[in-house]
């Protein structure tokens, strides 16, 4: 029996975090998760549970929950990155190209990104695992702030 294995190598610790927390977002749907083991050349790989399971190795505890602890050190590291990961170079990207005048307005102003954003995807009519479920549910799901 051939199994496929799932294995992204990376020669950083960080780089690796990043993947792996948005693999984890990424297939939230198909509930597959996604850690860090150490790679073959004192180096990380990114592997799906299953995949470590069959080569009996258990994940490194070094996967934070989120980003709320984001330095600008870490925000200066991946956008010196030659080769950034997809999610980060298109999250950047656009705060990268919009219009100075409006960032600097947005914190003057103290405009709320968090309801920002959830009002816009509410506004889409999709639930939080982007399943359709029509405007007046997804505005439910998403202006619910508890």
């Amino acid at each position: 029996m051939k199994n496929n294995f799932y294995l992204d190598i990376f020669s950083s610790q960080e780089k690796a975090i990043h993947h792996c927390l948005w693999l984890n977002f990424k297939y939230r749907i198909a509930n597959i998760n996604f850690g860090i083991i150490n790679g073959p050349n004192n180096n990380f790989a990114v592997v799906e549970e299953a995949t470590a399971k069959e080569m009996e190795m258990s994940f490194l505890d070094i996967l934070p929950k989120d980003y709320s602890k984001m330095t600008y050190d870490n925000i200066r590291h991946i956008r010196m990155d030659r080769e950034p990961l997809t999610h980060l170079e298109k999250l950047f990207g656009q705060f990268a190209t919009m219009d100075g005048e409006i960032l600097r307005f947005v914190l003057h102003s103290k405009i709320p990104i968090e309801k920002l954003i959830r009002f816009v995807l509410a506004e889409r009519g999709y639930d939080k695992n982007h399943r359709w479920c029509g405007f007046s549910k997804s505005f439910k799901i998403w202006l619910n702030e508890n």
